[in-house]
């Protein structure tokens, strides 16, 4: 599907009314978790501008607090939060906008990967993989792809995600939670690799920071009984999944539901994809 027939798409269902209905009735008394990743400095002021008309920006923290002492009196009607995956370097073009517009934010990061030169693995070339296929492999097969490409402890002329003086700058301000140590498919992992990704990264994170870390983003959303076990051990108080859909006191805290909006900043596909009706369809589709 194409880019154009895309937005014409999006703004279809825009002016069909199905967003603001939901809005209106459905998020009142909800709190809607949003997806990103690598925002563009432009793109964040114009989401910000768009979502506050429509929303009650929240941080993570507000509502874990909310759940901890179960009091949705806490929460404003149809509250959002804004959360980004990976911790990108180019994350910290976007504190300034944060900053100006007094918006929370909250950066799952890699414990093992920000500080260093180290990679993503998925942010390398992998020739011959159908990157789908991948979710199939262990962590140490991933490793054994391609050694000369990647592997985690290489360290290459440039960083790919937050240096340590960037986030000492950015801790008091901005929400800084554990995303696992070097973004493994955690359910392909072996017991000990998802007990330690899960653990390490929060350890270290607040020991190498002082960060106060008590969320979990699971990498590509992929989580089972046993990560859920692994992280309520490692001591968080919730984790965040990929699963469609909106959350409240009573939602498990470990099966927290998120609405990726893929960075964009299309005033359209923003909205309708906050709403939660191209996960709808998106998901009615895939089932054909």
């Amino acid at each position: 599907m194409n880019n154009v027939f895309k937005k014409l798409i999006y703004k279809f269902i825009w002016i069909t009314g199905i967003p603001f209905f939901i809005r209106r009735f459905v998020q009142k008394k909800k709190v809607t978790i949003l997806l990103f990743h690598e925002l563009k400095p432009q793109s964040a002021e114009k989401i910000i501008k768009i979502l506050q008309k429509k929303y009650q920006i929240i941080s993570l923290q507000t509502y874990v607090k909310a759940c901890r002492e179960h009091d949705g009196n806490m929460l404003p009607d149809r509250a959002l939060i804004l959360t980004f995956d990976d911790g990108y370097i180019s994350n910290y073009k976007l504190y300034p906008v944060f900053q100006k517009y007094n918006i929370p934010w909250t950066i799952f990061l890699c414990a093992g990967i920000v500080g260093t030169n180290r990679k993503f693995w998925f942010k390398v070339e992998i020739e011959s993989e159908d990157r789908n296929e991948l979710r199939r492999l262990t962590f140490k097969e991933l490793n054994m792809l391609d050694e000369k490409v990647f592997d985690v402890k290489n360290e290459y002329p440039t960083p790919q995600a937050l240096t340590d003086k960037q986030i000492m700058e950015m801790k008091p301000t901005v929400d800084m939670q554990a995303h696992t140590m070097f973004h493994p498919f955690l359910t392909s992992c072996s017991d000990s690799e998802a007990e330690y990704e899960i653990r390490e990264s929060k350890e270290v994170l607040q020991k190498k920071y002082g960060l106060d870390v008590n969320a979990f983003s699971y990498p590509i959303g992929d989580y089972s009984e046993r990560e859920i076990n692994f992280v309520k051990e490692a001591g968080f108080e919730c984790a965040l999944t990929v699963d469609c859909g909106f959350n409240d006191i009573e939602t498990d805290p470990f099966r927290l539901r998120r609405l990726s909006v893929n960075d964009t900043d299309d005033k359209y596909e923003l909205l309708v994809k906050a709403s939660g009706v191209w996960a709808y369809v998106r998901n009615i589709f895939s089932k054909n």
